[in-house]
């Protein structure tokens, strides 16, 4: 055993963080040459970054650690091993939790979660990943109760209470969701993604302004998010503001050339406007970038209707009916089409 791994084992069981990433980058540079790259210290790395709430990293170090078949067997022998040495540890409870949640076991994660809650009663993060299990299950209400006590034992967690305020907005409890997310910004008011939740809840809310507001606060501090200027060109699409709407869905494209919906909405402004040939080539645009997108065939759909192209009218109908999730839209195209006497197949 080398000697980096056995200060990283410690690392854990001391619940030392900064330390357990210190000494998982010495191993990985240790190693550095090797014909094959050993998986454990990377998962190392992936523990501590999911721990900061760094997601991104750890979605990096998780390629490198648990998506090969044999680097699965690597890491889960030697969480095994940890375990059977230090069952009365909790913080190994929790790393063997977060191993067991990527790996494809979620079932068994909650057990290593729970038992962590037991063991480190003042400790946060037992509570937040299991709520994430909950969450992903669909059972809002006990992933809420996890957050919240997430939150409860540390007030300044803040992946903890935004997630808190999505399940909230999940829920439809507009209120506690826009309460959390304004605390997320009071905590750290960097951050785009809470401005951006901020918005979402608030235009749900029927508060447009306030979101239009908030909308261009995140995108002041991250001016590349491709979503949120769509999102913002919804709400301006929503009061009547073609102008705006137009404006914010190009800045989604500049932002990001293959973001489908942005497409297929300048295709709809085109459509309105009668520019029938400029709505044909961004909606055929949108369905390269998706070739799922409702919106698209949708639009597709009424070009060829207002040409009089019945049967690839119909085609591109029932495509839309597919694809979309939204039941009111599958809805409203059965009815126009039940009026015109007309039945998607």
């Amino acid at each position: 055993m080398s000697t980096h791994q056995r200060q990283s084992e410690a690392a854990i069981v001391a619940g030392a963080w900064d330390t357990l990433l210190a000494e998982a980058s010495a191993w990985i540079k240790e190693q550095a040459g090797t014909e094959r790259q050993d998986p454990r210290p990377y998962f190392a790395q992936n523990v501590v970054y999911l721990l900061r709430g760094q997601f991104a990293d750890a979605w990096q170090t998780h390629a490198r650690c648990l998506e090969a078949q044999e680097d699965i067997a690597a890491v889960k022998t030697w969480m095994e091993a940890l375990v059977v040495g230090q069952r009365g540890n909790g913080h190994v409870h929790l790393v063997m939790g977060l191993f067991l949640a990527q790996s494809g076991q979620s079932e068994q994660s909650m057990q290593s979660y729970k038992e962590a809650v037991r063991l480190l009663p003042q400790s946060a993060y037992p509570h937040y990943f299991l709520a994430q299990i909950h969450e992903r299950a669909s059972h809002l209400e006990m992933a809420i109760k996890e957050y919240r006590e997430a939150v409860r034992l540390a007030p300044d967690f803040v992946p903890a209470r935004t997630n808190l305020g999505v399940a909230y907005q999940e829920q439809g409890r507009l209120e506690m969701a826009i309460k959390e997310y304004r605390e997320v910004i009071k905590l750290h008011p960097t951050d785009p993604v809470a401005y951006a939740n901020l918005a979402c809840a608030l235009a749900e809310q029927g508060k447009m302004e306030p979101a239009v507001q908030s909308y261009k606060a995140a995108l002041k501090l991250n001016p590349q998010d491709a979503e949120v200027h769509f999102a913002l060109g919804g709400l301006y699409e929503t009061r009547g503001r073609l102008d705006l709407a137009d404006r914010s869905y190009r800045d989604a494209l500049e932002a990001n050339p293959d973001f489908g919906p942005a497409h297929s909405a300048l295709g709809w402004l085109a459509l309105r406007k009668q520019r029938f040939q400029d709505a044909q080539e961004l909606f055929s645009r949108a369905l390269k970038c998706n070739e799922e997108d409702p919106r698209a065939y949708h639009g597709i759909a009424e070009l060829y209707a207002i040409r009089g192209k019945r049967q690839s009218a119909m085609e591109n109908y029932s495509k839309a009916v597919k694809y979309y999730r939204d039941p009111e839209m599958r809805n409203a195209i059965m009815n126009q089409l039940f009026q015109e006497g007309q039945v998607p197949d």
